[in-house]
């Protein structure tokens, strides 16, 4: 699954939660809405009671909705920037490289690079090059000072990325 893929879907679930939280929400808001205006009634109905002593009117509970549907319309407008936000362009542009100024086993660690998109583990550059750990260590080192490659640590072996 490429990252665009794995964008759109992230960008997808998160606009079917957020539909559904809306949806839900409304739903509550409906009943409140109508148990607030029973209560209302009935609280009005009584002379000696104004409507600063009914429970509707001083109850924080629209506040709580206002924001409960702030936060889904929120999450709606994150899901649909993801899915149609703009692209962030794969960085597979390699800075240029005399290749005139390698020697062999640097030219080969270079191309190398370049085919799988600018990096490669340590491991498999031994593997597919035939090279002994220490051969491709002082070569890495040398290229790494010519700032052509970076080295990360990763579990039990490196990283090798091309600048």
């Amino acid at each position: 699954m490429t990252a665009d893929n794995n964008r759109k879907m992230i960008g997808t679930m998160l606009v079917a939660v957020s539909l559904i939280l809306i949806f839900l929400i409304a739903f509550v808001k409906m009943d409140v809405d109508v148990k607030d205006a029973f209560l209302c009634e009935k609280v009005h109905i009584l002379p000696e009671l104004n409507g600063t002593v009914c429970p509707v009117h001083t109850s924080p509970v629209s506040w709580l909705l206002v924001a409960a549907f702030g936060a889904g319309f929120l999450i709606l407008g994150g899901g649909l920037y993801i899915i149609f936000g703009q692209r962030v362009p794969e960085a597979t542009a390699f800075r240029e490289i005399d290749e005139g100024t390698l020697d062999e086993d640097e030219r080969t660690i270079y191309n190398l690079l370049k085919k799988r998109e600018g990096s490669m583990y340590q491991s498999d550059l031994i593997r597919e090059t035939g090279m002994s750990k220490v051969q491709m260590t002082r070569v890495l080192d040398k290229m790494a000072g010519k700032k052509i490659v970076d080295r990360a640590r990763r579990g039990m072996t490196n990283i090798v990325v091309l600048k």
